[in-house]
């Protein structure tokens, strides 16, 4: 599932959207100007004066008549202004659709380079047990926990050589947060 090594970019990179707003956006802008790669921004109308905008090479108005969070996730109208504005890769910034395995498929399939892990990698994280097992297999030092998820109460207190008020601690891979004081 996953090898360990960043993948290779088919191609260089000489024009680059960001697929979120903000401060964030404007950081990528600036680490890909001093690149030499040009930027493409997407806005909403809300944020049509909005410091990210000025600060890219191109920008490209999105979600007409929704609102804001939802235009920013909006994968289909995101990908259409990629590949109208020609871009080689789209960089997600954080939330919106950093986390989204259906983004990174979307941009796969119409070949801009994502980037961010693979679809695989996001869907992996995503799920604390193959998220556990992954770091465990690529040697990322991890709290200690079970290898499986725990569903109940009392398996949690099987799993846990701890007194119970360390359960919420040490038990990662509990499906919801579990308390016992």
């Amino acid at each position: 599932m996953f090898s360990g090594k960043p993948p290779i970019p088919p191609r260089p990179i000489k024009k680059l959207m960001v697929a979120n707003r903000g401060e964030i956006a404007i950081r990528i802008f600036r680490a890909a100007t001093e690149l030499r790669i040009r930027t493409v921004a997407v806005f909403t109308l809300e944020d049509t004066g909005q410091m990210h905008r000025q600060k890219a090479d191109e920008s490209y108005m999105i979600g007409s008549g929704m609102n804001p969070v939802a235009a920013y996730l909006n994968i289909p109208e995101i990908i259409e202004v990629a590949k109208k504005a020609r871009v080689d890769a789209i960089h997600p910034g954080y939330g919106f659709l950093s986390e989204n395995a259906e983004f990174a498929r979307a941009c796969a399939a119409n070949n801009i380079i994502f980037i961010g892990p693979s679809a695989e990698v996001v869907n992996a994280m995503g799920d604390k047990t193959i998220a556990r097992t992954m770091a465990t297999d690529t040697r990322v030092p991890i709290v200690p926990g079970t290898a499986h998820a725990v569903n109940t109460v009392e398996e949690a207190k099987q799993a846990c050589p701890l007194p119970c008020r360390h359960y919420s601690l040490y038990c990662s891979s509990v499906k919801s947060m579990v308390f016992l004081l």
